[in-house]
């Protein structure tokens, strides 16, 4: 599968998001171990979880204990595959979501999901959602003592501005590895931070780059050209959303989520679609 890089580790050009396994509709554990080593075994070794996916309030952790049993059962070399986690932004079962962004607790939590995960240090850890309560650059002091410390390796921001972006590169002194921002077909007013990672040579990820849990089937009907490039090459709607943000710019990764194997075999398939350029203008 072909490759690209987030901060020093080289990862596939498409992520697993481990979302869907975790929280309503997840599929029976069997499955969703299937489906992450279907992902693995297709090339994928980029794999994006939180501490916050989980259904019920006394389940936090869940996927990223799903995810760790998944790859202690995985036949093939763990240590080429990149498992990303986030704190910050907190599911407590009845819903609703909400942040917590004391560097206290960030660094707390840091720590349980390196338990949760089975390893001694994280790979790549995200402040995950801006908590309006507390100041941004104490929220990202965290990341930075969580650096120093050992306890994560890389350090990034999710649903973050330009702003927002270049005070955490500032404070991490260069050291800001990935940005993960929501942007589909349908979600394009991030497209300046997608610009400015690129700009900065920092890995853009994409979080529902299909569009949402249980959007992704409404690609080709809701987006006409999405379903007339797909029918002209003759693969899914979803393949060619997935291609289409990968010729944005090389730091782009999107993470489909997935909670079957045929659809993140499917979503692997991206990477050797190739758009010609009347193509990528009619997608915009």
């Amino acid at each position: 599968m072909k490759e690209r890089k987030i901060a020093d580790f080289t990862v596939s050009a498409i992520g697993l998001g481990g979302m869907p396994m975790s929280i309503e509709g997840r599929p029976e554990e069997d499955q969703a171990i299937a489906t992450i080593h279907a992902g693995l075994d297709a090339g994928i070794r980029h794999i994006d979880t939180a501490n916050s996916y989980h259904l019920k309030a006394g389940e936090v952790g869940h996927n990223e204990r799903l995810i760790a049993k998944a790859l202690s059962t995985w036949s093939g070399d763990v240590s080429e595959v990149l498992v990303a986690t986030k704190g910050g932004h907190l599911r407590p079962g009845d819903g609703t979501w909400t942040q917590n962004g004391d560097p206290a607790y960030l660094k707390e939590a840091a720590k349980q999901s390196a338990k949760d995960l089975g390893v001694e240090s994280i790979g790549l850890y995200y402040y995950h959602r801006p908590d309006p309560k507390v100041a941004y650059e104490d929220s990202i002091g965290a990341l930075v003592e969580l650096l120093e410390e050992g306890v994560i390796q890389r350090a990034g921001i999710s649903n973050a501005s330009i702003e927002q972006i270049t005070l955490a590169n500032k404070l991490l002194d260069g050291r800001l590895a990935a940005v993960q921002n929501q942007y589909s077909p349908a979600f394009r007013s991030t497209e300046d931070t997608l610009e400015e990672c690129a700009r900065l040579g920092i890995a853009f990820l994409p979080w529902s780059p299909l569009g949402g849990i249980g959007k992704a089937k409404d690609l080709g009907s809701q987006f006409q050209p999405f379903h007339d490039v797909a029918a002209a090459h003759g693969v899914s709607p979803q393949q060619v959303a997935l291609a289409w943000e990968l010729a944005k710019a090389p730091i782009v990764i999107p993470i489909p989520g997935a909670s079957k194997p045929a659809s993140i075999l499917d979503s692997a398939e991206a990477v050797d679609l190739e758009l010609t350029a009347d193509e990528l203008a009619l997608l915009g």
